[in-house]
This record gives C-alpha cells, sequence and structure tokens, in this order.
C-alpha cells in the first residue's frame, strides 16, 4: 500500500472533479464540506461560495477560516476492485477574498480566481459564484494508492493553469 509522493498527490487531486474541504473551530472541532475548486499558482488552490441554496449566509466554514485559518482538502476515487482505490491530500493554510473589495490586487485576485473556477466548471458560466472565495497556500501533499495505481485522475481532466499563486 504505497504513498504518493507530493507531485503525484498535487496532479491526481487537481484532475478530480470535486473534494471534501475540512476546516476546524477556535475549539478544534472539525467541519466538513464537498466543494468544487481550481488550482490557482503552484500551490494555491481556491473555492467560492456560490449561489447554490445555503442555510445561512454566515458559513461555518468562513468563520472557521476566520478562526483558525487551518484546512485540509481530500479526493478521492473509490473502485469496486478495491486495488484501484487512491486519495489525495492538501494541507494548507486558508484566507477568505471578500467579493467587494476595494483595494485592487484583491480585486485581481478574486477575478482570477472566479476566471479559474468558471474554466473548470461549465455550470458557473451559466450562474457564476458572487460569494467570497476561500484561497488556500498548500504547504503539504500527500496521498495513498492500493496495489494496483489507477491511470490518470478522474476522466483524465487537466488540473488547470500555473498562474499566479494565491
Amino acid at each position: 500500500m504505497p504513498r504518493m509522493d507530493p507531485g503525484e498527490a498535487r496532479r491526481r487531486f487537481l484532475a478530480a472533479r470535486v473534494a471534501r474541504l475540512a476546516t476546524v473551530d477556535a475549539a478544534g472541532r472539525p467541519y466538513l464540506v464537498p466543494t468544487v475548486f481550481a488550482a490557482f499558482g503552484d500551490d494555491g488552490i481556491v473555492t467560492a461560495v456560490d449561489r447554490k441554496p445555503k442555510t445561512t449566509t454566515r458559513l461555518k466554514r468562513l468563520r472557521n477560516i476566520e478562526a483558525t485559518g487551518s484546512v485540509s482538502l481530500l479526493a478521492d476515487d473509490y473502485d469496486e476492485d478495491w486495488n484501484r482505490l487512491w486519495w489525495a491530500r492538501a494541507d494548507g493554510d486558508a484566507r477568505i477574498v471578500p467579493p467587494d473589495a476595494e483595494d485592487e490586487r484583491t480585486v485581481v485576485r478574486y477575478g482570477t480566481a472566479l476566471a479559474r473556477l468558471l474554466r473548470k466548471y461549465p455550470q458557473y458560466r451559466e450562474i457564476p459564484p458572487d460569494g467570497p472565495v476561500i484561497a488556500i497556500t498548500v504547504r503539504h501533499w500527500t496521498g495513498w494508492y492500493a496495489t494496483e495505481p489507477p491511470a490518470a485522475g478522474p476522466g483524465g481532466q487537466d488540473p488547470g493553469d500555473r498562474g499566479p499563486g494565491p
């Protein structure tokens, strides 16, 4: 049961279409939500609060990021043939990029993040996200695969370009 090297973990993670975003509150309690994401620079990942229905506008993931900034994202591929299982994880630091920022650098960063998400997810082209962007700087890539490494990541998707990081 081999561990993936960081480069392979990054490649598989970025090729995935969905991941789980884990945050932790100030008391150390974890919180987990599914998310879509895009690459942002060499070691950056972005996700956004989109227009899908939410129970509140004061989302726990945002409160947790404000409190601690620590996040972990997990992508995986399940197969009935357990020799083909794998997972890849990105651990890092997150910050919230508001949609209504006034300084030019943040406005550009927000726009670039949205452009990456729109490129990866056609659904966003009709209804683009209008909430905050979560910009993650990945500090550590790790992963695991079973005895028979699978071929390319899910759908063989391109992990995205490597423009300027978050």
